[in-house]
């Protein structure tokens, strides 16, 4: 299910104006510290729809009239919106603290909808805003709070806040904020840390004990020891070319041969690379890429299907590249593709064995990354509805 930023607007977009804090003016906008940017990349990035909420006291009234509110409001949501960033919907509350009104902040009369709706999860969604109802909102919501910040402290309180802070448990506030900022970059860094969590596996036999942790959409960042040197070697171009974190630490029976460390490395891989697509809601499904090598050329096409297939087409000159007898590399595909539940087509050519089977796992890296690619859909890319 897709997530939701629920974002406030004065003091989180754009800076406060104190005394009255009311923006009623063009020549009063003035946007939080590289908000635009940040925000711009979490849309691009990241799976979140946003959602804006904001209380604006007394609006409608003769003090602050709704001619002089909604124009300059439009025009921030224009700037927005020219830079990709788009809300699906803006809640506002006109009413004053006094009216007590389930609509205002920390209320949530006007997000109910989203609790009732199965296109979200709200328990990993968060509202952003530097307010202590902000932070209150996102407990009534069941989500966690981002809280734009300076200090580590509660402080500067308006008297409403006050209100509510004297009736809450620091301590179970504390438990509500997954972050305390002033940085946008801060901000997006965080969300963006949740996207690349790391998953952990381990597969222990007679024969092998297997770890791997893997960040599927990491910075290509690996630490690989087989005890094979030249595998090693391939598996670290797989997390190179696909941008993936990739840990495997594997203690083999390799007085034996090379056999089982191979392919219990590819059904481990397979298995944890499966479970961290999880429902495969929203990514690209599939693969394909060619990639040259001096004389050789490998081309990959990949289905993240449910359905396990390998077509091999490549034929070597020797019986070993390194200590890995050639015939283990269909083997490690295959066995790859019965753990991850792919579709696999493998075709390469050329002279030289080596280059064409490394230029086949840094094709495989990249089919892979252009098929876990997110299109911030939340369908699952199948009419079946499940994958």
């Amino acid at each position: 299910m897709k997530k939701i930023l629920f974002i406030d607007r004065d003091g989180t977009i754009i800076q406060e104006n104190p005394p009255t804090y009311q923006i009623d003016s063009i020549d009063k906008i003035n946007f939080y510290p590289k908000v635009i940017f940040f925000l711009s990349k979490i849309v691009q990035e990241l799976n979140y729809d946003l959602v804006m909420v904001s209380n604006q006291d007394g609006l409608g009234t003769e003090k602050f009239p709704d001619n002089i509110f909604f124009p300059i409001h439009n025009h921030i949501l224009n700037i927005l919106k020219n830079e990709g960033i788009n809300f699906i919907s803006v809640h506002i509350d006109k009413t004053f603290p006094k009216d007590k009104s389930p609509n205002r902040k920390p209320g949530i009369g006007m997000l109910k909808k989203y609790l009732k709706s199965d296109c979200y999860n709200i328990s990993k969604s968060f509202v952003i805003g530097d307010r202590l109802t902000d932070v209150l909102l996102a407990k009534n919501l069941g989500c966690k709070s981002i809280w734009i910040k300076d200090s580590h402290h509660y402080k500067n309180l308006t008297k409403e806040e006050e209100n509510y802070y004297s009736n809450i448990d620091e301590k179970n506030l504390k438990k509500i904020i997954s972050l305390k900022t002033n940085s946008w970059k801060k901000i997006y860094e965080y969300l963006l840390s949740i996207k690349t969590k790391k998953f952990v596996y381990q597969r222990t036999t007679l024969e092998t004990d297997v770890k791997i942790s893997i960040s599927p959409y990491g910075k290509g960042r690996c630490h690989i020891k087989t005890g094979i040197g030249f595998f090693d070697h391939l598996l670290q171009q797989i997390a190179f070319h696909g941008s993936i974190d990739l840990n495997i630490q594997i203690k083999g029976d390799l007085h034996l041969d090379d056999h089982h460390t191979i392919e219990d490395t590819a059904i481990a891989l397979g298995e944890i690379f499966c479970q961290s697509l999880e429902d495969k809601r929203g990514i690209e499904r599939y693969g394909f890429y060619s990639l040259p090598m001096d004389e050789s050329l490998a081309t990959i096409a990949l289905d993240i299907g449910g359905r396990s297939q390998l077509c091999w087409k490549v034929k070597f000159f020797r019986e070993k590249i390194g200590k890995i007898s050639t015939e283990m590399f269909s083997h490690f595909f295959q066995s790859f593709s019965l753990s991850a539940k792919c579709n696999l087509h493998i075709h390469a050519i050329g002279k030289n064995d080596h280059h064409k089977i490394e230029s086949i796992f840094k094709c495989f890296g990249r089919t892979l990354k252009m098929a876990i690619q997110r299109n911030y859909s939340d369908k699952i890319p199948s009419t079946k509805g499940k994958l």
